[in-house]
């Protein structure tokens, strides 16, 4: 008898939960990177943008924090954000070497046009489901970001 024979055959892909969750997200997130570049905008400028929404100012800090990125490539996404005149730094009250960073009038228009977007892309992939499944997909997900203590966005 070979060693093959006396292995365990492994499982299926297909009887892992991971697998569908993976199959599922990917097809979810590429949908709306697709959605999201006809606005000429990337997922990690969307997570940008959505927290710069919802302060009037955010430090550099507070950014770097919310998308889990290293001061020098949370710094790239806020001058792509300003080349595209979006968002603008400034330096904030009181602290000379603190940068706060705010939309612009461009990006505050911009911000709720791509919500919709990412309303759209939810609608088209779970609209389908009852309200109850709906719901219960979304808190079991909840409860796994919580069980497992995941803090970094996704932003890819």
């Amino acid at each position: 008898m070979t060693d093959r024979k006396k292995q365990t055959a492994p499982s299926p892909l297909e009887t892992h939960l991971g697998f569908w969750l993976r199959f599922v997200s990917n097809h979810v997130s590429i949908r709306f990177r697709q959605l999201l570049e006809e606005k000429d905008v990337t997922v990690t400028e969307w997570v940008a943008l959505r927290t710069l929404w919802s302060q009037d100012e955010t430090t550099h800090a507070e950014l770097i924090q919310t998308l889990g990125m290293t001061k020098g490539a949370a710094s790239k996404v806020v001058s792509r954000l300003e080349e595209k005149g979006l968002a603008g730094r400034q330096l904030a009250d009181g602290r000379a070497r603190e940068q706060s960073l705010s939309l612009t009038a461009a990006g505050k228009a911009l911000v709720p046009q791509l919500a919709a977007l990412a309303d759209a892309n939810d609608a088209y992939f779970f609209g389908h489901l009852p309200a109850a499944e709906y719901q219960a997909l979304m808190q079991t997900m909840q409860a796994l970001v919580q069980h497992h203590q995941f803090k970094d966005i996704p932003t890819a």
